[in-house]
């Protein structure tokens, strides 16, 4: 291969190349179309004048038998007057009527050929066209689709989603340890030496005051033979206090020890 043809293949693959890049296949598609939609007025236009050359030719056939018609009558009256000159002269245009009406009866048939042809070929165009045009919206269509994929495969790869999950993990960890210290310190603060120590004073607190009542109650006459049971409650009331007493010095003592 001598170096000008090899220059020539090179110049070729590289102008190929820029054209591949810059080629949009959606503006070529929808100029194709364009171009398509563009031939069919064109395409009507040489139906029409089809069309109107075999109406030309049929009109003149029909003029070219009336013709005919006419010299026929005219040749048949002067034959039946005499006049054999006339008769004759109106016999020379009939022959050449006739002839004429031969050769434009045949060019009516082949317009009318033509324009059924004519006729035809517009609707194929057209029925291709539209199909064409489907198919190109559908390349369309699928090109616009390709795009957005390409461009939502490079918009996850700038995701790291590892780190992402990593993160999420490592803050439910922490979550998680937070609550549990809270549920912890919410447990261990319910069941502290000092919430039992005021559980017993509220207990001792309730008794106090129910003992207080029924001595009330007996001052005022409304318990009967209640002396001897207020006796014995207020009684058991002190024992109750004295053993509240003694359980609250133990407690403190077991804290004071813990500390």
């Amino acid at each position: 291969m001598g170096l000008w043809a090899r220059i020539k293949r090179l110049f070729r693959a590289g102008t190929g190349a820029a054209l591949d890049k810059v080629e949009n296949p959606e503006m070529v598609l929808q100029q194709t179309i364009r171009d398509m939609r563009d031939r069919v007025p064109e395409l009507n236009s040489s139906v029409a004048q089809v069309m109107a050359t075999e109406r030309l030719l049929a009109k003149n056939k029909e003029n070219l038998e009336a013709q005919v018609v006419d010299l026929d009558s005219k040749i048949k009256a002067s034959v039946k007057m005499g006049r054999d000159d006339i008769a004759t002269a109106y016999i020379g245009q009939l022959q050449q009527a006739q002839l004429d009406l031969v050769r434009t009866s045949a060019q009516t048939e082949h317009a009318a050929n033509a324009s059924k042809q004519a006729l035809k070929a517009r609707d194929n165009y057209v029925l291709n066209m539209k199909k064409r045009t489907a198919e190109a919206m559908q390349l369309i269509s699928a090109s616009k689709q390709a795009k957005l994929q390409e461009q939502l495969a490079q918009t996850m790869e700038t995701f790291d989603i590892g780190d992402d999950a990593s993160t999420f993990n490592e803050m439910r960890e922490k979550i998680d340890r937070r609550v549990a210290a809270a549920e912890a310190k919410l447990q261990l603060g319910s069941s502290s030496v000092d919430t039992q120590m005021q559980d017993i004073e509220r207990e001792a607190m309730d008794i106090q005051l129910q003992d207080k009542l029924l001595e009330y109650k007996q001052n005022m006459g409304l318990l009967g033979g209640g002396s001897n049971t207020g006796g014995k409650q207020i009684s058991a009331a002190s024992e109750v206090t004295d053993e509240a007493q003694t359980l609250d010095q133990v407690l403190l003592n077991e804290a004071n020890e813990q500390k």
